[in-house]
């Protein structure tokens, strides 16, 4: 963002606010009172904060967790007290269930009884004497820890900061998501990020609570996860990237690796495979997936549309049952997406039967569908997902029972330039500033998919202008934000005012994590 709107942040100081009264998900809460003043994103269901009263974070708070929470609850538990070291000990206690908390605790509890949380949302109860926490579920905990840490000063932030004690306001947080899917898309096809890289950005889209990361691990210009049982698309088609870098590949260690950690963050990750376009990675890798049985040389460039696997071949679908079976068996998560975009090459007779025929592989490998929305007018299965990004057939896959996930190229694409003096990035969908990720209703978006087919939103970062890591997140910071907000807070809470005022106050805390963000 380049406008008065992201400047330096305001001191974080935070007066008294009464928000919207608790309500049950899917109706909508009263708007929280314009007096706000603090920073929170995405923006509770209902808060209320004292600035009279303060819990203090010293040497003798202590985490605690119920005797019989399990060991999802415990990793939670033990991240907030790794978060929160060396201000308290990094170490955990068990308590018994409705034994009174003792000064200075900080208590994670599951109430699978709390209708009004969600699956997601949670509880957050502040008071000078103890912080209390209560979800549903473990993946609401987080969340509550997520509001925790941005109540408190940009410090904890800092890795290397010696924190002796930490202040919050009290007061009482009521949250829920709105949409089960709120994601962003990494494209490591087209240039590539390690497995470091790939982890900062799980820890930056946890902060916001994000829930999915779709990793677009194929493409034209590089193939990046290994298939054991062919070799050859790493090897060779993950050899190199656009402009003619070395490239690079997961190695399907690396990949697991990745995959644990952001489910230790309650993120899930989602692969794709593009196909039958976008292919050459592929069919450079063995010739077998061409139609005259000879492969094409390595693609460095960014034009789209020029190939397409030998789709009436019955030799190609071996090798893609292979990429399915592997790759899902190292995703816990229920979802494998085949692209499916941008296909220029083939009838649409050939088309729709592929799409069909894959669906058929993915559900035999154990997984949901997803596909680009061209994919929207094949013979469908309701449980599989298409991914809208332009005017596309959505609308057919709703009607059908189907779900939605939004990722308009106009709304929410992050490789589209900010403005006309952004250097890096692409134009095609036209200027995306941060207002422009933030002022959209997906329940209205799409006529003819309404709010109860959405299954959520999607923030896509294409990769041909990026190289390094930091051009990544100068492409996605602080757009993304915005769409973490969009998808989470509740539609009668969405407020550009608001929202710019509370990114503002965000400002120190991204200065703090080192996100190289538009000045």
């Amino acid at each position: 963002m380049r406008s008065s709107s992201f400047r330096r942040a305001l001191p974080f100081t935070v007066l008294a606010v009464v928000g919207c009264t608790s309500r049950p998900p899917g109706t909508a809460p009263l708007p929280v009172a314009r007096e706000e003043r603090h920073s929170i994103i995405p923006l509770p269901s209902s808060i209320q904060l004292d600035p009279t009263q303060s819990f203090v974070i010293d040497t003798l708070s202590t985490v605690y967790i119920d005797e019989g929470a399990g060991t999802p609850v415990e990793g939670v538990a033990t991240y907030l007290a790794t978060m929160l070291a060396p201000a308290i000990k990094p170490e955990v206690r068990r308590i018994a269930s409705g034994t009174p908390l003792p000064g200075g605790a900080i208590h994670l509890g599951i109430d699978s009884a709390n209708a009004v949380v969600g699956a997601e949302g949670y509880e957050l109860t502040i008071t000078p004497a103890a912080v209390n926490i209560t979800a549903r579920t473990a993946a609401g905990l987080f969340h509550g820890v997520q509001t925790l840490r941005q109540l408190l000063p940009v410090s904890i932030e800092h890795p290397a900061a010696l924190r002796h004690q930490l202040t919050m306001p009290a007061g009482r947080v009521v949250d829920a998501s709105r949409f089960e899917w709120r994601g962003m898309m990494l494209d490591v096809s087209r240039h590539f990020l390690g497995v470091r890289d790939i982890e900062r950005f799980i820890d930056l889209l946890a902060l916001y609570k994000l829930n999915r990361l779709h990793l677009h691990l194929s493409d034209d210009q590089g193939w990046r996860i290994e298939i054991q049982s062919r070799p050859n698309l790493a090897k060779i088609g993950g050899s190199t990237q656009v402009g003619g870098g070395r490239g690079g590949y997961y190695t399907q260690a690396e990949y697991m690796d990745i995959v644990a950690y952001a489910a230790s963050r309650f993120i899930t990750i989602v692969p794709e495979i593009d196909m039958p376009g976008h292919t050459n990675a592929a069919l450079a890798s063995y010739p077998e997936l061409n139609c005259n049985k000879v492969s094409p040389p390595p693609y460095t460039g960014i034009r789209v549309g020029f190939s397409a696997l030998c789709v009436d071949s019955a030799a190609i679908y071996p090798v893609l049952e292979d990429v399915v079976r592997e790759i899902s068996a190292l995703t816990p998560g229920s979802w494998f997406h085949i692209g499916g975009d941008e296909v220029k090459t083939l009838t649409t007779e050939q088309y729709r039967r592929f799409i069909e025929r894959m669906q058929g592989i993915v559900n035999a490998n154990g997984k949901q569908m997803i596909g680009w929305g061209e994919i929207a007018p094949a013979q469908l299965s309701p449980t599989t997902v298409v991914q809208n990004w332009k005017k596309d057939s959505s609308a057919v896959h709703a009607a059908r029972g189907g779900k939605v996930i939004l990722s308009p190229g106009i709304k929410v694409y992050l490789d589209q330039k900010y403005d006309s003096s952004t250097i890096l990035g692409l134009n095609w969908a036209g200027f995306n500033s941060v207002r422009t990720a933030y002022d959209w209703n997906p329940a209205t978006f799409i006529p003819g998919v309404p709010e109860s087919a959405v299954l959520g939103v999607e923030a896509p970062l294409w990769s041909e202008t990026l190289v390094k890591s930091e051009d990544f997140e100068f492409m996605a910071f602080p757009r993304l934000i915005a769409v973490a907000e969009v998808g989470w807070t509740q539609a009668g809470l969405i407020e550009w005012d608001g929202f710019r005022r509370r990114l503002e106050m965000q400002t120190g805390r991204l200065n703090a994590l080192g996100i190289n963000t538009p000045r």
